[in-house]
């Protein structure tokens, strides 16, 4: 098949493209910097003649609240347009666990209106909700700090390891529409102050960390299960201990 990965160079996308190739398909990697634009619509067209499945990763650059509401407005109108003058059989989107529940979030009021737009397309499609990603830590205590320390939320988080999402992503795409929505999350649930605390803690940063139930997580304040997902949701294989290894291996071979 021929499989066009919308955002196919970025973290997810170009672990989807690889997975995708290595079972014989043809997987083109989209996105601006190889001329396929879902804003501009430049390259659009042409990616897709003969395409039968997109798989749609693209991420708007900024969360302001405006640019992200038209950045998913202007990508999906664009896209869906090019799909359906192609022939397009079916469309895969990852959106992100609980966003209904986190509608106070600029960015996930961006990805509920990317949503709607996927189910009112026509096209068949399947909707990818994910917990947040282990390779985000480092930006969530970016987001918490202070002038003197990080201060996050308690509620639970339940992240996944990229590589995971992307094998998720890639079966989905390889698999037939539901017309739904599925979840997937990592194997384990932390508050995420202590996991930030603990990732910290293992690449040397001493910056305190404090866990307060009344912290917002990107502007939102969090209850528990917030960022959980639901008991039917297919779990990855890598816990944040194998991830870890897993990310400080790959980080001292690109250093060599």
């Amino acid at each position: 098949m021929k499989i066009v990965v919308i955002g196919g160079t970025g973290l997810i996308g170009s672990r989807t493209v690889a997975r995708l190739r290595q079972k014989g398909h043809e997987a083109i990697a989209a996105a601006p910097n190889t001329g396929v634009n879902t804003i501009t619509g430049e390259g659009l067209d042409a990616a897709m003649a003969g395409t039968d499945v997109v798989v749609d990763l693209a991420n708007a650059p900024n969360w302001e609240e405006h640019a992200v509401l038209d950045f998913f407005e202007t990508s999906g109108r664009n896209l869906f347009a090019a799909e359906k003058k192609a022939g397009v059989k079916y469309h895969v989107a990852l959106s992100v666990v609980g966003v209904d529940r986190l509608a106070a979030i600029p960015y996930m009021r961006g990805k509920i209106l990317q949503e709607k737009l996927i189910r009112a397309s026509g096209v068949p499609y399947t909707i990818i909700h994910s917990t947040q990603f282990f390779e985000f830590l480092d930006g969530i205590a970016r987001d918490g700090s202070g002038d003197k320390a990080i201060r996050l939320s308690t509620g639970l988080i339940q992240p996944i390891a990229a590589d995971d999402v992307a094998d998720a992503v890639s079966q989905h795409a390889m698999g037939s529409a539901i017309n739904g929505m599925v979840e997937i999350g990592g194997p384990d649930k932390f508050p995420l102050a202590d996991l930030v605390r603990t990732f910290l803690e293992r690449i040397g940063d001493k910056r305190e960390v404090i866990g307060d139930p009344d912290a917002p997580y990107f502007g939102a304040v969090l209850k528990t299960n917030d960022l959980v997902a639901g008991p039917d949701a297919h779990l990855g294989k890598l816990d944040f201990d194998a991830w870890f290894a897993q990310a400080q291996n790959t980080r001292h071979t690109a250093a060599a």
